[in-house]
């Protein structure tokens, strides 16, 4: 599994999430796409009703649906997260894939979005097949020295077994445990996402279906991002609320 480039930035990115009037744009989508969620509106055709009144961009609807929430989802999500004090000892089960990805991209330099849960999230996508990125080891061992941080007992891993490559990437997470020595079990799984949600797990990720059903969360990729960052706000993160 060869190195492919960086993740998650197109040439057209800066526009659309770096200037103030593309943020402001997107700023009042998401005040219109929170307020018709929370009322319970249909997910889909709000989406496009909001998209088509701001006239926004394939893109930027990623964005903007990674961004909002209802409020009845985003108490939901508040009242079964834990904090990082509630970790010790404890089996954290992690969404591969969303995390990963999430943290490859801001070591790329690419956009990241806070939503209106906390939960930060790209615009990337795997699209069935995963490729190795230049960022890929750093965020790997990134991910395990915060993990070590946190005093769990043990990080399970869980990949989609039906995207190519998964089985290359198992591998290489080991190599990267045996070097480093984070504590981790990596698994492959047909439905990860059913399986994260079963049984009580603790789990990490910012897939809003996960969220909205898993008994416990740890917000994952916000503590790593917090640390990465201690003193200065990260680059390309957009935060509109």
């Amino acid at each position: 599994m060869h190195d492919r480039g960086n993740r998650g930035k197109s040439s057209e990115d800066d526009t659309l999430f770096g200037t103030i009037s593309y943020q402001n744009k997107l700023r009042q989508s998401l005040q219109d796409m929170n307020y018709l969620l929370s009322r319970e509106y249909p997910a889909k055709s709000s989406l496009t009703l909001v998209g088509n009144r701001y006239k926004l961009r394939s893109r930027q609807l990623l964005a903007l649906q990674g961004m909002s929430c209802s409020e009845k989802d985003k108490s939901n999500r508040r009242a079964k997260e834990i904090s990082a004090e509630d970790l010790n000892g404890k089996t954290l089960y992690v969404d591969g894939f969303n995390i990963l990805i999430l943290i490859e991209t801001v070591l790329s330099g690419g956009f990241v979005f806070k939503g209106s849960d906390e939960c930060y999230r790209d615009v990337s996508s795997v699209h069935g097949t995963y490729r190795k990125v230049n960022q890929t080891e750093k965020a790997l061992i990134l991910i395990g020295e915060i993990l070590t941080g946190l005093a769990i007992k043990k990080a399970v891993w869980i990949f989609d077994t039906p995207v190519s490559n998964s089985g290359k990437l198992k591998t290489l997470c080991y190599e990267l445990a045996e070097i480093h020595g984070p504590n981790w079990e990596i698994n492959l799984e047909y439905s990860p996402d059913k399986f994260l949600v079963t049984k009580n797990r603790l789990v990490s990720s910012s897939d809003a279906w996960i969220l909205n059903e898993c008994t416990t969360w740890f917000n994952l990729g916000a503590y790593i991002i917090k640390n990465m960052y201690p003193d200065e706000k990260p680059p390309n993160i957009v935060e509109l609320l």
